[in-house]
This record gives structure tokens, C-alpha cells and sequence, in this order.
């Protein structure tokens, strides 16, 4: 199957190579003229410079795939590509956009007889060996006709992706898996962290880590990740405990309050990554003056 993809980062030109080796015809387009011509020679891809040139160069039924940041950037390929598509061609939005957004996007293109599908795609940069995880909204049948694309680039043909409802689910249900991530994440920090600092039973974390990865309950590819960044440095001196976040996780957030049911572990884990960016604290600089207020405790003082 031919297919148009718009962004070729890490992630998208990943993609773009999974395809171009699971037989399928990709016709490319990125800012970056020498990323697209990278892959062009190293992957086949059919380079293309602008998005009318992608859109005249597909072949029809056209399908586009765009995978470019949430937000404005997405919406302005979104709307290009509405001038430029026919009726009965396929838009696909593959980044992380915000579910609402799609909503608001699909019957725009749906009154020039387009069709529009969103798809939470997880996988980061193993995706090119270990295929990437879809959840998928959108109208049935159109979902069926890209059945080739979701094939090649999951697991496997029959796992790890699927329709999980209409407009606005795919991206729905990756945002709550995101949500969900950061929660699972911050448990592992937060266990990991308690092992580090027993200094008196000199425990070796990394050991740790690669027990754990068989047999264990918790033993999970975010567990494997841990276990290899352990190897590389056990007390990790070379990263700044900085975390950013997204979006997902915020916007899960969001919905729980939105629907009242109660996301305490997403919530905190999602407050965690705020404090990891703080400097200093003021709330804590507050803390310890009231307590010496009312206390007479000591502070530290520069």
C-alpha cells in the first residue's frame, strides 16, 4: 500500500523505514530537506519538498499520515491538506494530538468528503524492531482500508493495534495510557530510589533490576529499560534529574476531574515531575519558616 508521511523525526522516520521494509510504497515529506533526502538514499523513500508535492505525488485513493507536533503545527498540515486532497482520501493524525481536537477537526473534513482518523501510537524508538502499539478511532471501514499500513507497523498483524471506537477514541485512549505511564514510572523511581539510599546493605540496584525482569509481578518493558539504563550508570551521575511532561498526562488528569472519578497515583506522579524541575522551592523555603515560627526549629540558611 502507498501512503504519504508528513514529519519525519525520530519517531516518524521510523516508521517510514518499517514500512518501506514491510514492501510498502512511502512518499515522505519533513521541514528538514536533508532528513528527507537521508532517507530517500539510505531507506527508499520516494522524497518529496512541499506538502502539495507529497499530495500530487500520491497515487489515488490518497492516504496521508501526519505524525508533526500536537497543536498548531498539526492543525495548519490538517488544514493545508483539506485544500489539497480529494474527496474519499484519508487523513490520518499520528502524533499526540488532543483528543478534542480531532472531534473538532473530522466534520470539517468530512464536509469535503474526507475522511479523518486518529491514532495514539506508542512505541518511542523501538518501534522499528519491536512495531509500535495503535489505538485507533475512526469511521469502521475506513479503518479497514489502512488495515495494510497498522499490519506492518505493529507486532504483529493481529496484535497490538486495533479500533478502539470513533473519532477522538484513539487519541483518547493513548492520553489515559500515557496517564497511566507516568504512574507505573514514578513507582519504579520512587522503589528504586528507597533501594539507592540503604547504603548500610549495599544493595546493587542494577542486580536488582535484572531480577526482577523474570518471574517477577513487576517485570515489564519499563522494567527492561531501567535494568539497561542501570547498566550503563547505576547512580546515574550523567542525567539531571529534570522530567518533562507531554501533555497526556495533564490532559488525563483533566479528565478525571472532568468525569469525578478519583486518579490520585496519575495525579501526584504528574505533580512529581513539576517539583524535578524546581531549582529550589519556595513552598519548602515556606514550610521551614513557619515551622520556625511557631516552633523555633532551625533553618538552613545560605
Amino acid at each position: 500500500m502507498e501512503l504519504g508521511l508528513i514529519g519525519l523525526g525520530k519517531m516518524g522516520g521510523n516508521m517510514a523505514r518499517r514500512l518501506l521494509k514491510g514492501g510498502h510504497q512511502v512518499v515522505g515529506y519533513n521541514r528538514s530537506p536533508e532528513i528527507t533526502k537521508q532517507l530517500a538514499s539510505e531507506a527508499g523513500l520516494t522524497p518529496t519538498f512541499s506538502i502539495p508535492e507529497l499530495v500530487n505525488t500520491l497515487n489515488k485513493p490518497k492516504a496521508v499520515w501526519v505524525m508533526v507536533p500536537a497543536g498548531d503545527p498539526t492543525d495548519a498540515v490538517v488544514d493545508q491538506l483539506a485544500t489539497l486532497l480529494d474527496p474519499g482520501d484519508i487523513v490520518i493524525d499520528g502524533g499526540n494530538s488532543f483528543y478534542k481536537d480531532d472531534i473538532r477537526r473530522a466534520p470539517v473534513l468530512a464536509a469535503k468528503g474526507l475522511h479523518y482518523v486518529d491514532t495514539g501510537t506508542s512505541g518511542g524508538i523501538w518501534g522499528l524492531t519491536e512495531g509500535y502499539s495503535m489505538m485507533i478511532g475512526g469511521d469502521e471501514a475506513v479503518v479497514e482500508r489502512l488495515r495494510p499500513i497498522y499490519e506492518t507497523l505493529a507486532p504483529g498483524p493481529n496484535e497490538g493495534w486495533g479500533r478502539v471506537g470513533p473519532v477522538g477514541a484513539g487519541h483518547f485512549v493513548k492520553m489515559v495510557h500515557n496517564g497511566i505511564e507516568y504512574g507505573m514510572m514514578q513507582a519504579f523511581a520512587e522503589g528504586f530510589e528507597i533501594m539507592h539510599t540503604k547504603h548500610e546493605l549495599n544493595l546493587n540496584v542494577e542486580q536488582i533490576a535484572h531480577i526482577w525482569q523474570t518471574g517477577s509481578v513487576v517485570r515489564s518493558w519499563l522494567l527492561d529499560l531501567i535494568a539497561n539504563a542501570l547498566s550503563a550508570d547505576s547512580n546515574l551521575d550523567h542525567i539531571e534529574g529534570w522530567v518533562a511532561d507531554s501533555g497526556e498526562g495533564r490532559w488525563t488528569v483533566f479528565e478525571a476531574i472532568d468525569l469525578d472519578v478519583p486518579a490520585p497515583v496519575i495525579t501526584l506522579s504528574l505533580q512529581q515531575r513539576f517539583i524535578s524541575r524546581q531549582a529550589e522551592s519556595y513552598a519548602a523555603k515556606l514550610l521551614a519558616a513557619m515551622r520556625n515560627q511557631f516552633g523555633g526549629h532551625a533553618v538552613k540558611t545560605k
